[in-house]
């Protein structure tokens, strides 16, 4: 049996160790006893705060139950936030406002000021998060002076052929700071992005900068074979690899996340939400069992993990993420050995893109609204909303200024969250969707367990097949009117017009200028390039970590270089059909 068959019996064992402490809270009375004192002194401890109107709320939301088997149920099936097993939140306190002074309307009508004992926390200083996309030549390892990409410089993404581009590309930010963190939305060529980083950070602010390097690569080659297809390697070098690159950073770099597990890449490749689900934590768990091979303890790379998952309309999306954060936990927890910290589900969540339709666009707020509340009722750590005149052009100025205020109307203008950690948690239909959601999940993994695991059942073309599959079906549904999508299959205007939109594109100026660069950039280091290219070589060869050797070569060597050294040595990805 693989990890992830054993991860299936841990969920199943710890969810009869709940049933079983339920009937113990029923049947021994010292134990409900017990149970009931502790339960009272939580709900003791729970601050009050008040809206603006004056309406005292709880800190957080608790069920009004005071019966020993419910408590149980909930104390050790769900869990507080911020307690194993994670259902209500990976921390104790999210998206909640400071306790302050704040304006209610007393009942004679006057407004006065409520005067509360406790020291008025301040707001902390906001951390400046820069996510960086790349453009197509970047993402498959391929300079801006190939046969053929030249169209494709700087369109949708950013051009990064060298680690001068690097320097350029984040000049003005101090990559050391507490407040800054960089986010790269990169798989394939990952490594050598991740050591271009590493090498501009020190160019500019010396060796020590490193362990103070905050951020996030992506480098999830799973979802690339299964939805993506920006693989640049066969894919055990390319786990080598990324296990080189998780290794270093591990150890050298304690603030940075080496891996996002992804599964919004499977949503947007038309995977439905349990499938998205499933394969995203699978993966995970499958990287996990990788590290510890490698020999990384799993509370040094645990709480260096991170998820990224899509979040549409479905009805899953009430709980996808909740019954995610929950199976992670007790996977790591009894399957690998994980401490607390390594147990977190950190979740990064995206709205919708595929969700977006050209036809009556402006629908598109609305779409992307919806998917927020539900992303922040599944407790998501962090979250982008997407613009909704994506599907015409990189997104323009308007609409993202829109899409980000759609995050802070809901939790900054509105009272949804901010006053209250638990607010929409719990109803009969929430927790009639974990269940099913939980069991759905559980049965794919029995199904790539039996087919192998992981790593067997990408060979086998298992999850990509099955996310084909699911898009032709959701594809049919809007086709055949069964899935309504309001403005094109429901409630249309009678007009096909396309409204006026301004495309983005890169001047013609701007990409020949790179070539240039890159071209001076190659003729400066000619000679240490080759030099740099055969002591990587070697290191791979040799089977030792090459991310050392990696890091010396991009001071020298353009991603182009280096991507194809590194192909004559293990060769070329083969694209799945």
């Amino acid at each position: 049996m693989s990890k992830l068959g054993q991860v299936v019996e841990s969920v199943e064992t710890y969810n009869q160790f709940v049933l079983d402490q339920v009937k113990r809270a029923r049947s021994d009375e010292k134990f409900g006893r017990d149970l009931l004192g502790r339960w009272n002194d939580i709900k003791a401890k729970i601050p009050t705060t008040r809206a603006p109107t004056g309406l005292p709320l709880p800190r957080l939301a608790l069920p009004e139950i005071d019966e020993p088997g419910e408590i149980a149920r909930f104390l050790l099936g769900e869990g507080l936030p911020g307690e194993f097993p994670f259902l209500n939140g990976a921390y104790r306190e999210m998206y909640l406002e400071p306790v302050r002074e704040v304006e209610s309307f007393e009942k004679d009508g006057e407004t006065k000021k409520r005067k509360t004992d406790k020291k008025i926390p301040q707001a902390e200083e906001r951390t400046h998060r820069l996510s960086t996309a790349f453009d197509g030549p970047t993402l498959y390892g391929i300079d801006s002076d190939a046969d053929g990409v030249f169209g494709k410089i700087g369109e949708g993404g950013v051009a990064i052929d060298t680690v001068e581009d690097m320097v350029r590309l984040y000049d003005g930010f101090d990559l050391g700071s507490a407040n800054f963190s960089a986010s790269m939305t990169i798989s394939g060529p990952a490594p050598i992005i991740m050591a271009m980083y590493i090498a501009a950070a020190k160019r500019r602010f010396g060796p020590s900068v490193v362990p103070k390097l905050r951020g996030t690569i992506q480098a999830d080659i799973f979802k690339e074979v299964q939805a993506q297809n920006e693989t640049i390697f066969p894919i055990e070098p390319s786990l080598r690899f990324l296990t080189d690159m998780v290794e270093f950073t591990t150890r050298e770099m304690p603030r940075w996340y080496p891996i996002s597990i992804s599964g919004y890449h499977i949503g947007e490749a038309g995977s439905t939400p349990v499938q998205q689900a499933a394969y995203t934590l699978s993966n995970g768990f499958a990287y996990a069992e990788m590290f510890a091979a490698r020999g990384i303890p799993v509370d040094q790379f645990g709480p260096r993990l991170s998820f990224f998952l899509d979040c549409g309309l479905d009805v899953e999306y009430i709980a996808l993420a909740r019954v995610s954060r929950r199976i992670w936990a007790i996977g790591m927890r009894d399957v690998f050995g994980a401490g607390p910290k390594a147990q977190l589900y950190k979740l990064h969540t995206q709205t919708s893109g595929r969700s977006l339709i050209a036809a009556e666009f402006k629908n598109n707020l609305t779409r992307t609204a919806a998917e927020l509340i539900l992303a922040y009722m599944n407790a998501t750590n962090s979250c982008h909303s997407n613009s909704a005149d994506e599907p015409f052009t990189t997104p323009s100025e308007e609409w993202i200024r829109l899409a980000a205020h759609g995050q802070a109307i809901l939790l900054e203008e509105s009272g949804i969250f901010k006053h209250t950690m638990n607010m929409l948690s719990g109803s009969p239909g929430m927790k009639a969707v974990e269940r099913a959601v939980e069991a759905a999940i559980l049965e794919e993994f029995r199904e790539i367990e039996r087919l192998g695991g992981v790593l067997a059942a990408v060979e086998d073309r298992y999850q990509r097949s099955q996310i084909q599959n699911a898009s032709h079906r959701y594809e049919q549904q809007i086709n055949d009117g069964v899935r309504p999508i309001i403005g094109l299959n429901r409630y249309r205007n009678g007009s096909d017009d396309m409204p006026e939109v301004k495309l983005a594109r890169t001047p013609r100026k701007k990409q020949q200028l790179q070539v240039e660069r890159l071209a001076k950039f190659k003729k400066k280091n000619a000679d240490k390039s080759k030099r740099a290219l055969d002591k990587l070589a070697a290191a791979v060869e040799s089977g030792k970590n090459c991310f050392p050797e990696l890091l010396e070569a991009v001071e020298v060597c353009s991603l182009g270089q280096i991507t194809g050294r590194l192909q004559e040595v293990v060769g070329r990805f083969r694209p799945m059909v």
